[in-house]
């Protein structure tokens, strides 16, 4: 019910390019993300999805984040697992559009899955994506996918969050690297975890990252924490799509909030 209620906010809020002031955010949408040519990465996405969707196979899965609406048991179908925990065909679409705009050459999942969003991602771009997962069954799914489509680009990594952002971060700082161009949330629908990530993640941020958060509206305190990333001092544009929301970290731009549908 609190995601009805939050739609329905949502579609009085929201407005399309017509209603955005900010050149940077109307280029974002009129020249990727509301562009209606196909693609050949799209026919993959399409073709990664549709296999996914038809896998029988069933597996013992581990939730380690806000758990299921959907499931009542930890034994779980591939199949269903795709259709109702990974995101739809145009949603992973969205993501690779905004991949392929942005040339992202690094990037980091927080919430593998059986692997729908990284495959999106990584489809015909440029980004070597790490991707995190707490469940070995399902990362052993999505890593028999990532090899049968030939995805050598993402890089799946498995165990508790905490532990491995942490080796994550020492590595970065000890190589003296530049961060991620693009950071995914996928993995924990929890106010605390969404802003710890968020903060340990920001020393990896530079002026052109990208931070996008999945199920923004999961929950009111999903909403809570989506209230103080987009205040923190570090964030300067947003996105709320409803499904997402996306962070900017422009030093150049004002700060602006928008509500749009994507």
């Amino acid at each position: 019910m609190h995601q009805i209620f939050a739609y329905i906010k949502f579609l009085f809020r929201s407005s399309n390019q017509h209603g955005v002031h900010s050149p940077f955010v109307y280029d974002l949408l009129t020249k990727c993300l509301y562009v209606k040519k196909d693609k050949p990465a799209f026919q993959k996405i399409r073709a990664f999805c549709n296999a996914l969707n038809q896998d029988e196979q069933s597996i013992k899965v581990t939730d380690f984040g806000a758990g299921s609406r959907v499931f009542n048991s930890e034994n779980r179908k591939v199949g269903a697992i795709a259709k109702n925990a990974g995101i739809p065909i145009k949603r992973a679409i969205l993501l690779n559009k905004l991949a392929s705009c942005f040339q992202f050459e690094t990037g980091l999942e927080l919430g593998t899955s059986v692997g729908i969003s990284s495959a999106a991602i990584a489809i015909d771009n440029p980004i070597l994506l790490t991707t995190l997962e707490g469940c070995p069954e399902t990362a052993k799914v999505a890593q028999n996918y990532f090899d049968k489509f030939n995805l050598k680009n993402i890089s799946l990594q498995i165990g508790e969050f905490d532990m491995l952002l942490d080796s994550i971060l020492e590595k970065e700082n000890t190589n003296k690297a530049s961060g991620f161009d693009l950071v995914y949330f996928d993995g924990n629908h929890q106010k605390s975890p969404t802003l710890k990530y968020f903060k340990k993640l920001l020393a990896l941020a530079h002026n052109n990252s990208v931070f996008i958060f999945d199920d923004i509206h999961w929950s009111a305190e999903m909403e809570e924490a989506w209230e103080e990333i987009k205040a923190h001092p570090s964030v300067r544009v947003t996105i709320d799509s409803f499904y997402w929301g996306l962070v900017f970290f422009r030093k150049e731009q004002e700060k602006e909030h928008f509500t749009i549908r994507l």
